[in-house]
This record gives C-alpha cells, sequence and structure tokens, in this order.
C-alpha cells in the first residue's frame, strides 16, 4: 500500500521500508527533515504593490544621470549663472506619499509623455524658481527669504525655463523609448496635479540642483501606468544593448550637422593703404584715404582670417553685398 508525501509524491512499499529503515538507524533525523521543508516567506504589503524593481531604479538613476548632465550644460545658456545637477535617489513610493510631502506654493510641472499614456511631474522647489526668475530678470539669482505666491509673470518665465528643461528628456530616454514630451501646465497648488489615483505606485527621482549658491531639489515622479508599456527594456542590458547599435556613421553626421550649425564670422575687405602717423593724426572728416585697390578689382572675402572667396561689391535691398565670383580652395 502506498503512502503520498506532503509533496503530492506516491512513495513504493520499498520506498517506504527504506526510509523507516533510515529513520531507526539514525542516518535520518526527523527535525532535520521538518527544518529543510521549512521556507522562506516574505511579506507582501497589498497597498505597496512592487511594480518598480531595484533593477528598474538603477536604469532610472542612469537616465536621470544622464539629464542631469544635460541640464548642467543648457541651463547657464538661459541663466547665465554655473548650473550643477546630479541624482540624490530614486525610489518607490504611493503617489499620496508624493503629494502630502510636497509644500505650498511649490511649482508641479505637468508633462504629457507623449507616446506613452498619461504624465509625469517635475516638482521644482519654490526657493529654485524664485532663483530662475530673478536671474532671468538680471538679478543675482537670490531666493526670497519669505515665500508667497507666483505673479502670471513670473509663471510665464518659469513655463519657458520648464519647456526647455522638458524637451532635454528626449535625449536620455532615446535609448528606451523615442519620446516626445510637451507641457500640459503648470500648478502651484498641489490639490490641481492628481494626475493619478493617490494609491497608484510611482518612481520618485530625487536630483540635486545647484544655481549659483542657491540650492534645491527637483522631484521627478513617473507612475507606473505612464512607464508600464516599456517596463521590459527599462533594464541596464536592453539600455547597453542599445547603446552599443549606435553606428560610428550616424555619431559623425550627428557631430557635422552640429558643427554645421556653427556661426563663423565673414568679412570683405575692400581693399589696404599704409599712411604715417602725423596724416594718421590730422585726418579730417571728408579726407580722402587711396587704397592699394582699384575700383574694378575683385575683393577678398575672408572666414575668420583665411582667405576663401573672391568677389565683386554690390547690394542686396538696402544692405552692401558681395556676389562670390571664386573659391579658394585648401590645396591653393
Amino acid at each position: 500500500m502506498g503512502v503520498i508525501s506532503d509533496m503530492g509524491e506516491v512513495l513504493s512499499q520499498s520506498e517506504i521500508d527504506s526510509l523507516l529503515a533510515a529513520l531507526s538507524s539514525g542516518e535520518l533525523d526527523v527535525e532535520d527533515m521538518q527544518e529543510k521543508d521549512e521556507r522562506q516567506v516574505k511579506n507582501y504589503d497589498f497597498s505597496r504593490p512592487a511594480k518598480f524593481s531595484k533593477e528598474h531604479l538603477r536604469t532610472l538613476n542612469m537616465i536621470f544621470d544622464h539629464y542631469g548632465r544635460l541640464l548642467s550644460t543648457n541651463l547657464p545658456v538661459y541663466l547665465r549663472k554655473n548650473v550643477q545637477v546630479s541624482v540624490a535617489s530614486s525610489e518607490t513610493v504611493t503617489f499620496s506619499e508624493f503629494s502630502n510631502a510636497l509644500s505650498n506654493p511649490v511649482l508641479l510641472t505637468v508633462v504629457n509623455f507623449s507616446p506613452m499614456p498619461g504624465s509625469i511631474i517635475m516638482e521644482l522647489t519654490s526657493g529654485l524658481g524664485y532663483a530662475i526668475i530673478d536671474r532671468m530678470l538680471g538679478g543675482r539669482g537670490d531666493p526670497l527669504e519669505k515665500p508667497r505666491d507666483f505673479s502670471e509673470i513670473e509663471m510665464s518665465i518659469i513655463e519657458r525655463i520648464m519647456v526647455i528643461c522638458m524637451q532635454l528628456l528626449r535625449e536620455p530616454w532615446k535609448n528606451v523609448a523615442d519620446v516626445n514630451p510637451f507641457l500640459e501646465r503648470i500648478e502651484t497648488n498641489p490639490q490641481f496635479a492628481q494626475i493619478i489615483s493617490p494609491s497608484d505606485m510611482v518612481a520618485l527621482v530625487t536630483m540635486n540642483v545647484k544655481i549659483g549658491e542657491v540650492e534645491g531639489l527637483m522631484n521627478v515622479c513617473l507612475p507606473f501606468f505612464t512607464l508600464e508599456t516599456v517596463m521590459d527594456r527599462l533594464n541596464t542590458k536592453f539600455w547597453y544593448s542599445s547603446l552599443q547599435k549606435v553606428d560610428d556613421e550616424d555619431y559623425e553626421q550627428f557631430v557635422e550637422s552640429m558643427i554645421r550649425r556653427a556661426d563663423v564670422p565673414v568679412k570683405a575687405v575692400l581693399g589696404k593703404s599704409v599712411i604715417t602717423v602725423s596724416d594718421f593724426v590730422n585726418i579730417q572728416v571728408g579726407d580722402i584715404i587711396r587704397l592699394d585697390s582699384r575700383v574694378d578689382d575683385e575683393l577678398d572675402v575672408y572666414v575668420g582670417n583665411i582667405k576663401k572667396f573672391s568677389a565683386v561689391p554690390g547690394s542686396s535691398k538696402e544692405s552692401y553685398a558681395v556676389r562670390v565670383t571664386s573659391i579658394t580652395r585648401e590645396e591653393e
């Protein structure tokens, strides 16, 4: 007659006999068998489902570390101040925990994370907001000693900077997904920025921002609902494999396109002359300086300090202009 074990396995009579013999001889201990059968039990909090793993948070750290470097190099162009941005932490919280920790007033930028469903929130502490406004209006970039509500003019200035910050999100995310974020609205009251249910889980990335001598935090709230379609790609393995797929030729084209947009000084030299210091000192309005070129000669056109073209003078609409007649090659 067989016996069914706790794992649902049927033991034969010979297996039962050998098991009893091992127990009677002392080769097996009942207590040891019971200890082996004990399983590690892990508590699971159904009110805080673990939808973001450590791997997801690690990848978000990498994405926003890249984002911080972009902010550090782009914002000084507009603020004319040194800007330092670094990732402080990333964690998983419920949306209610995030919203309950907000002060009032606060700057909450609701960003539509197209083509992904839903939105993300970029929170900027009011101290940084006041410093940005002061800097954009020609001040030293000092924060206010006593917080107050933002005026409409101040909100329009903040909106301009946040649009820039929002657009810089595209490049760090391109290894995971092509996103086209656009500004929905900016709220100063946390009650008007309830984009998801309070119990829904979000990834919260906290960044340290320093503008000149003013320090503050930027919190980026990323709901699971918004990132759900790309969660499989939100891992370091996919991240590095995507980086390796970037072709050198594409990189060269990118560098070339950036160089093509660089401004270079161009000057057309009408002519040159050599005069004595005494003549220079005595020059009056109406005096004529004779140049070393004739009226019908072509002009030399320089790009920087290098002669690149020959041209004839003329006009375009109401401005002086030159028409290129020949190009000076490097070998010439």
